[in-house]
């Protein structure tokens, strides 16, 4: 199923090559949270563990070939092969994709997981039907690459799933990137989104408003079907420190699009 499309390692834009670094360090991290989400029962997204059967954001992926774009320990494959679909894992980072298929041996679930960047898939033009990213992609990749990708590998009529932070919690975010966001725009709508730089760990993360993110999906080919803001449940607490529970019972601190390709 390969096809040319995916860059030397040495060819990757600057920002692939310091998010798989970043991620390279911090994979252990993310196994005991990945073993916990594998093991789920329901899908729960972001990062307040939000229930799917609240927010339904999933269409109904039995007998659907869905791709995971920015997988990580590709728990949510893991949960859309559960329901029926045939998932393939596509993550950038050695480190995570060992992770994912140690959890596949052990929940004894395996389907196919391919190095690369979402930016460009080595795979086939109308391939799946299902492109989902929580974080992921959605975060790490140059949406300007990865949503026409998305795009491409996309049967017509196919879904586009994906979340991430909201523009606000990002313009109230300040520049080091664990110190908690506040009350208060920090950052210019106009100009102060985008490309952002992370000095401390040296990621790179990308954030649109939502005229833009609107005008992308709509210029490649998908017309947009919801815009869901999720709030953070009562009682709920997090292990991330950049956003309080309290912050995101006020305002929204993700959001997930859903999208469908014309066609």
């Amino acid at each position: 199923m390969s096809d040319s499309r995916e860059p030397a390692h040495d060819e990757l834009p600057d920002h692939v090559v310091a998010n798989r670094a970043y991620w390279s360090n911090e994979a252990a991290a993310y196994v005991e949270p990945g073993r916990r989400s594998w093991g789920e029962p329901e899908p729960s997204w972001g990062l307040w563990g939000v229930p799917e059967s609240e927010v339904r954001i999933l269409p109904d992926v039995a007998g659907l070939d869905t791709i995971e774009l920015g997988c990580g320990t590709a728990y949510v494959s893991a949960w859309l092969a559960r329901r029926g679909a045939r998932p393939v894992g596509v993550d950038i980072t050695p480190a995570q994709l060992e992770t994912a298929r140690a959890l596949q041996q052990e929940h004894g679930l395996v389907f196919p997981l391919l190095e690369a960047s979402a930016e460009a898939v080595p795979l086939p033009d109308a391939s799946f039907d299902l492109a989902i990213s929580e974080y992921g992609a959605a975060i790490w990749c140059d949406p300007y690459r990865w949503i026409p990708e998305a795009a491409r590998l996309l049967r017509p009529g196919g879904h586009l799933v994906f979340l991430g932070n909201s523009p606000l919690l990002m313009l109230c975010s300040p520049e080091q990137g664990d110190d908690p966001v506040g009350e208060r725009l920090l950052r210019p709508y106009f100009g102060g989104l985008g490309r952002i730089e992370w000095p401390d760990d040296g990621s790179v993360e990308f954030h649109l408003g939502h005229g833009d993110m609107i005008r992308l999906l709509r210029a490649s080919g998908f017309d947009v079907e919801g815009l869901v803001e999720l709030r953070a449940p009562e009682r709920v607490t997090t292990h991330y420190p950049f956003v309080t529970p309290e912050w995101a019972r006020r305002w929204p601190s993700e959001e997930v699009w859903m999208a469908r390709k014309r066609g």
